[in-house]
């Protein structure tokens, strides 16, 4: 059986359309998704969002039976300083994504952590202060709508990318007073070098959601079971903190083919189940 507190994104089974990748998810036996709403990664969610384009994805998913943890989203590069077009751009794709949180009983809309790049586009200084700036104000817009907003604030392959810099942004939080909530994903920790007991030591009373996925020293694209993650060790560490969140299955993998995704799923929801 899988367990209740553990998701499935459908980032897993991003090369399916919506629906499929829907009804693959529920026949699998999870009961809960994390919803895909990444240009260039996930295309589950139309990037040009407007109140049609979300009553749409909201009934389709509705029609599944699957309950929505978070909609993983991007609202542009968080450290690129922007014109007022591009601010207006930037205002109305967050409140169509809060909009589908809200309309298909998401919990939480999860937001990047700068660029894909590891170089700041001024210094590290006025970047990160950017980025923390920009996730507060999104929070703020989120909250209106009761929805949380949630960052992962290590990523292995944006600006915020090893656990130095997640410490950096973080402390920009938490001296802004604010309620975002980070999201632990052990592959980005393991690409960058990093240990999930240390992340957790550091951020734990911060972490509000799991991503789950193997990885080693640059490579984040392994099934679980393939890579050098520990997760029992990870996941021990996450309890022992009062960890009482939920966990996803984020398996955007290169190293199985798509007609084997759906059973690499089933062996990591059964491995994960058992070791919370």
């Amino acid at each position: 059986m899988t367990h209740t507190r553990l998701g499935c994104s459908t980032i897993s089974f991003r090369h399916l359309p919506l629906p499929q990748a829907l009804a693959t998810i529920a026949e699998l036996g999870f009961a809960e998704i994390d919803l895909g709403a990444l240009p260039g990664v996930c295309d589950h969610v139309p990037y040009v969002l407007d109140a049609t384009a979300v009553a749409d994805v909201a009934a389709t998913v509705a029609a599944s039976g699957l309950r929505v943890r978070s909609i993983n989203g991007d609202i542009g590069d968080l450290n690129a300083p922007l014109d007022p077009e591009a601010r207006a751009r930037r205002d109305s794709h967050l409140d169509m994504l809060v909009a589908l949180a809200a309309t298909t009983g998401s919990r939480a809309l999860v937001l990047p952590c700068g660029a894909l790049d590891h170089t700041p586009i001024d210094t590290l200084d006025a970047d990160l202060d950017r980025v923390a700036a920009e996730l507060v104000a999104a929070a703020g817009t989120a909250a209106a709508h009761g929805v949380e907003l949630w960052v992962e604030s290590l990523h292995f392959h944006r600006l915020s990318f090893n656990i130095e810099r997640a410490q950096q942004l973080t402390s920009r939080l938490d001296q802004a007073g604010d309620h975002v909530g980070i999201v632990m994903d052990f592959s980005h920790i393991i690409a960058s070098g990093s240990d999930p007991v240390e992340f957790v030591e550091r951020f734990g009373q911060r972490i509000a959601h799991v991503h789950l996925r193997d990885a080693e020293p640059g490579n984040i694209n392994l099934s679980i079971g393939n890579g050098q993650v520990d997760f029992d060790r990870g996941l021990k560490a996450l309890a022992d903190a009062g960890f009482a969140g939920h966990f996803s299955l984020e398996l955007e993998t290169r190293d199985i083919t798509h007609d084997e995704r759906p059973a690499a799923a089933a062996a990591a929801g059964h491995l994960i189940s058992e070791l919370v």
